[in-house]
């Protein structure tokens, strides 16, 4: 797999998964190994000393530090990259805050990045939008090339069955259950096409197989979050780990975020008090602009914190619809040979 002038021993991009899920330890990894390993800035410096109070510049502070470790640990190899929300309070410092600490490449969605190129300015940081549809990757390509005389070095196109928050509404997801979204992909694929774009598929990748479909279709590579949860080099405490390969199909549900967006989410007993009408919600921590802490029902950066560092039963896990495919703790090497072309 070829981005800009980087080509890669293996066609496989590890998605950023937030809070604290895809740190250093992971991203560094599947770098290593030769693919496309991504820190999530999502709260990322939600163990430094004083997050409560200035949580932004905590993690501005963090991307720097784990940035660099990861990249340590890749030892030139691979690509080591930052996943930022659109939908993050002061999104521009953050994007400047991984272009300083040397990120190979920026992944940018929930929301449309329009404004990237302009962010990152001459600096030869890759840039990818991350997008659900043909409408939205047109709207990005024309304002890139109006505004600012750029294309996107790849595109990351995220489908329905992916894990966290979904750029799909609840009567979409449903109608994804019986019908396939290839026919979505290859609208996308024959857009990028013209312009040589290379696409990379995400959203319900777990095994080999799943890849070469998608590649089978054009696609260079994929981007694949789920499976790399239950690795030694995650991030996350092993009880995290351990709730994928407790998880059965069933236990997979489609939640309502606080933020204002679906998600999907292994199914436990703080998500039933929320059901039941629960409010957790406890100050503030100026993660997603979407977010009204005066409404919302409970603080997502809490939840989030309270599953990676393993109290699972009073937090959020996030989840892609193949979760209940672990059964067991695999290192990343084993899983990025499996998908060596």
């Amino acid at each position: 797999m070829k981005i800009g002038n980087r080509e890669l021993e293996i066609p496989v991009i590890q998605g950023g998964m937030g809070v604290g899920v895809s740190l250093s330890g992971l991203a560094g990894h599947v770098a290593a190994f030769g693919g496309v390993g991504i820190i999530s800035t999502a709260q990322i410096g939600f163990r430094r000393p004083g997050f409560s109070k200035n949580p932004i510049l905590c993690n501005l502070e963090t991307i720097k530090e784990e940035v660099k470790k990861a990249k340590d640990i890749a030892g030139g190899h691979g690509m080591v990259g930052v996943n930022i929300m659109v939908v993050t309070r002061e999104y521009e410092d953050y994007v400047k805050a991984a272009v300083d600490a040397g990120a190979d490449i920026i992944i940018s969605g929930a929301g449309l990045p329009m404004d990237l190129p302009r962010i990152i300015g001459d600096k030869s940081v890759l840039i990818a939008p991350v997008i659900s549809s043909k409408r939205a990757l047109r709207v990005i390509l024309q304002y890139w090339k109006k505004h600012y005389q750029k294309t996107p070095d790849l595109v990351v196109v995220e489908g329905p069955m992916a894990g966290g928050h979904l750029g799909f509404n609840r009567e979409e997801l449903e109608e994804y259950k019986k019908n396939s979204f290839d026919g979505q992909l290859q609208e996308i694929l024959e857009l990028t096409e013209k312009t040589g774009i290379p696409v990379v598929m995400a959203g319900g990748v777990y095994k080999r197989e799943d890849m070469m479909h998608y590649m089978s279709m054009g696609a260079c590579g994929v981007q694949m979050a789920t499976r790399f949860v239950t690795t030694y080099e995650c991030d996350a405490d092993i009880r995290y780990k351990q709730a994928y390969i407790d998880a059965e199909k069933d236990d997979i549900v489609i939640v309502d975020s606080p933020v204002g967006m679906p998600g999907r989410a292994i199914n436990n007993r703080f998500l039933e008090r929320v059901r039941q009408g629960e409010r957790f919600m406890k100050g503030c921590r100026k993660c997603i602009t979407t977010c009204d802490p005066a409404t919302t029902p409970y603080c997502i950066t809490q939840a989030l914190i309270q599953a990676v560092t393993g109290n699972v039963d009073e937090g959020l896990l996030f989840c892609g619809s193949n979760a209940y495919k672990a059964t067991k703790l695999e290192h990343v090497s084993d899983i990025m040979e499996e998908f060596r072309v």
